[in-house]
């Protein structure tokens, strides 16, 4: 028996609604609906990316909150962070 499991089992939920940037950690609503519709939000907003307030930083963002909940747009995302690491690693 895992004395720790009880915690480590509180520190994965509390984890699980958080993206991670670095160092630094975002938090995301608890609803899975809310969590979607704010990556399409994100999407859409950077569809417009010409405009002033918003801006195609939001597309890559999009991507990364939908990816927290839609498998088939976390295996893109696992892809094209190994494909950058790779082309960052053959740059230095």
């Amino acid at each position: 028996m895992d004395l720790f499991l009880p915690d480590q089992c509180s520190m994965e939920k509390q984890m699980s609604n958080r993206i991670r940037f670095g160092s630094r950690h975002i938090h995301l609503p608890k609803s899975r609906l809310l969590r979607i519709a704010l990556g399409v939000v994100l999407l859409v907003g950077g569809i417009f990316g010409f405009l002033p307030i918003v801006g195609f930083w939001m597309i890559p963002l999009g991507f990364i909150v939908l990816s927290h909940d839609l498998l088939s747009v976390r295996r893109w995302r696992r892809r094209m962070t190994v494909r950058w690491g790779a082309r960052w690693r053959r740059r230095s």
